[in-house]
């Protein structure tokens, strides 16, 4: 084993070696000729995200076979239906699927395979014919009722046939019966036609009376809902005009990044070529900085998730923003070229110098023992546009399948800390301890904390103050779940028999004393979500922190609504995704909340898109109308003893509320750990007027600020060190709203 690790160690040293001496080439000509040979490399039919590669394998070899060969050619047709639903060509899946279906010689268990996989199959039928050409607002909105309802309605009624068949032989077929109900919904049957013996009831009903307006998805109004896979979303000002911007990128290393830029007058412009980042491909997550302290934002990007061996090594990138519209990648001149699978990041100012550095969390296949691993990696900022990686000296060294981080300063000492999430079984909280030797040290306190009593699967993660109580708490995503479909677990939640801890969030409260307790139930967060994508953000404006958690598992069967959860003054969450009309049934990855009509009420832009080709979808931007008449705060922080990002600076807001003394505290970064919300802080007020102080807490230089009397609904700027406010002005505009519009849509079956 350690010989192969070597053995590989030494190729991948090669390779950069050879790469490396082409010196005419610019660091942005190399990353693009990697990402060339990257392509070439996924292009297997051994890549479980190559369906390409897999078809062309299939027809290869059922060209060689005879008849002889019954039982290979049968499980080749198969594979080659499969692949055929993962490229999108469903019409031509259900052929070789029908075909199977009538073939008396199918040994039983791939005959019940054959069997679910048809009635999928019909369902996708459905959504393509029905909403994939015809997008619009309400498509895919759970519950589907009105203009979701299927117009062409042969796929579903396939589907509703088919999965009758196969509980009538097997009624305690979970995943089927969801199928089969959520079948009778796009044709609007759903209750009163479902049979009473497999109706799942109350399906969409929701269990709150919370005052909740339903937000719009103008997404298509505004030509951003991009159709493609997976992938990763910022909301940010890229160049520094007053207006929140748009940036995804696609897990798929054939799929482009995108760039719209905010008109500022309720349109977008598609700048993703004329910035250059369009020639840059992959990347399931993306997230913004500012390395080099140069007051516009820079992107990352991270590659190779989820991908297995050599197919999950990929490079991560660093595109520089050159603060004229334009990027340049400079990954390889910065010293961050490394290949590792990951999707997750987070930068922070971990030595106190004023500079952002930055920890990468990567996927350790530790079941594979011909791998040598992929550890964490943590780059300490050299201030001068370059990196060293030093996370073995730092004690951060993690190896394990890592799918979440995120840095904050929970035990309120002055150093920013790690919280690590990981499909390992364990979860890793490191405390900074400050420099030794001049460099940052952590300690792993998870056992201390008390974060070390569940051993589930977990994904995305971040540190909030859901409280505010001026301690940041825990959220990560359970992940755990054995060879079942999301749709499985939905059943049994409807059903009331849902699975403990299973998709469920943990919810850890900050006790004060370095150690923290789990609420989950008692904040009513026991219900099944199985998030990826997911951030946070306030709704409503009334100061208490609230979340939209994508659901976004890669099994077609996984046909489960997006969560939206309202925070009840700290005291609770409750579930309003109905009464918010946000429960896609797509496949929710990078989500991020931003106010971007500067109308003062948080927007939530989310990537809609699968893991597969056939499983691209629109993205949706669901526009807040307003929920009440709560007022607010857009504040920017800019350092310049500190990072001038401000990242990881504290803010903490004085107010009274009816008479009634409040503090809502506020911690700067973009929010989840998979999704980007601007840096700048949009912060609710619930009924205040006036803001009675601001304290600012400059992460790295210490420097504390206390303003005083600002009244609130504005937009202010602040620069560390300076006694002045800023008043910024940037217009308000309206959004079309694409829900009255009346244009055929359906259900967005996955």
């Amino acid at each position: 084993m350690k010989i192969h690790a070597i053995y590989k160690k030494l190729t991948v040293a090669f390779f950069l070696c050879c790469l490396l001496s082409c010196s005419e080439q610019s660091s942005e000509e190399k990353m693009l000729q990697i990402l060339a040979e990257t392509k070439l490399k996924l292009f297997s039919y051994r890549n479980s995200f190559c369906p390409e590669a897999k078809l062309a394998f299939c027809d290869s070899l059922l060209k060689t076979l005879t008849m002889s060969d019954e039982t290979l050619i049968q499980k080749t047709t198969f594979q080659k239906a499969h692949a055929l639903l993962e490229e999108g060509m469903t019409a031509e899946a259900i052929i070789l699927l029908e075909k199977l279906a009538e073939d008396k010689k199918l040994p039983t268990v791939m005959a019940q395979i054959v069997d679910t996989d048809l009635g999928m199959a019909y369902l996708r039928l459905g959504e393509q014919t029905n909403c994939i050409s015809n997008h619009s607002a309400e498509a895919c909105i759970f519950p589907i009722k009105g203009g979701g309802i299927h117009k062409i309605q042969t796929g579903s009624r396939a589907a509703i046939e088919q999965y009758q068949a196969i509980l009538g032989r097997n009624y305690d077929d979970l995943e089927s019966r969801w199928l089969l109900n959520i079948s009778y919904m796009t044709l609007g049957e759903y209750p009163q036609n479902v049979p009473a013996n497999l109706l799942i009831p109350n399906m969409g009903v929701s269990k709150v009376t919370q005052d909740i307006k339903p937000f719009d998805d103008v997404a298509t109004d505004l030509k951003i809902d991009i159709k493609n896979m997976a992938g990763g979303a910022i909301l940010e000002d890229f160049d520094n005009d007053g207006y929140t911007d748009i940036v995804t990128s696609s897990i798929s290393i054939n799929e482009e990044m995108h760039y719209f830029k905010n008109n500022g007058n309720g349109t977008f412009s598609d700048l993703s070529e004329k910035s250059g980042l369009k020639k840059f491909t992959g990347g399931l997550n993306i997230m913004q900085t500012d390395y080099n302290n140069d007051g516009f934002k820079d992107i990352f990007v991270t590659r190779g998730a989820w991908h297995v061996g050599i197919y999950g090594e990929q490079p991560n990138s660093l595109l520089r923003n050159n603060g004229n519209g334009t990027f340049t990648d400079v990954t390889i001149d910065a010293g961050l070229l490394s290949f590792h699978p990951t999707q997750t990041a987070t930068w922070n100012d971990f030595n106190n110098d004023g500079w952002l550095d930055l920890f990468i969390g990567n996927e350790s296949p530790t079941d594979d023992q011909l791998s040598f691993g992929h550890p964490c990696e943590f780059y300490i900022n050299n201030k001068n546009g370059t990196f060293s990686e030093i996370s073995e000296k730092a004690n951060c060294h993690i190896n394990a399948f890592v799918k979440g981080v995120t840095s904050g300063d929970y035990n309120n000492d002055g150093w920013q800390d790690l919280f690590v999430s990981t499909m390992s079984g364990r979860k890793y909280l490191l405390k900074n301890t400050g420099l030794i030797r001049g460099k940052p040290h952590f300690e792993d306190v998870t056992g201390a904390a008390n974060l070390d009593k569940e051993q589930n699967r977990t994904f995305p993660t971040w540190f909030w103050d859901f409280d505010n109580d001026g301690w940041l708490d825990i959220f990560v995503g359970d992940y755990t779940f054995a060879n079942k479909s999301l749709a499985y677990y939905a059943a049994t939640d409807y059903l009331n028999n849902p699975i403990t801890y299973t998709g469920q969030p943990f919810l850890y409260r900050n006790n004060h004393d370095g150690t923290f307790t789990n609420v989950t139930e008692a904040m009513g967060l026991n219900k099944t979500a199985f998030t990826m994508g997911s951030n946070f953000g306030d709704i409503d404006n009334d100061g208490f922190l609230d979340m939209y958690l994508g659901t976004g598992n890669p099994d077609y069967k996984s046909l489960v609504p997006n969560k939206m959860f309202r925070n009840n003054k700290g005291k609770n969450f409750e579930d309003v995704t109905t009464l918010a009309k946000v429960g896609n049934l797509q496949k929710g990855h990078g989500v991020a909340f931003a106010d971007m009509d500067n109308d003062g009420d948080q927007d939530i832009y989310i990537e809609m898109g699968g893991a597969f080709r056939g499983d691209a979808y629109q993205n949706s931007f669901f526009r807040n109308p307003g929920q009440n008449n709560n007022h607010w705060l857009s504040m920017e922080l800019e350092g310049t003893e500190s990072n001038k990002a401000a990242i990881g600076s504290r803010i903490k807001i004085s107010f009274r509320e009816d008479g009634i003394p409040r503090t809502i505290y506020r911690d700067v970064n973009s929010g989840g750990s998979f999704g980007s919300s601007p840096l700048k802080r949009e912060i609710g007020l619930g009924k205040a007027t006036m803001i009675d102080e601001i304290e600012i807490k400059w992460n790295g230089s210490g420097l504390k600020q206390v303003f005083k009397n600002l009244p609130a609904d504005q937009f202010i700027r602040i620069t560390e060190g300076s006694n002045a406010i800023l008043k910024k002005n940037p217009k308000k505009f309206n959004f079309k709203n694409s829900a009255l519009h009346d244009i055929p849509i359906c259900a967005g079956i996955r």
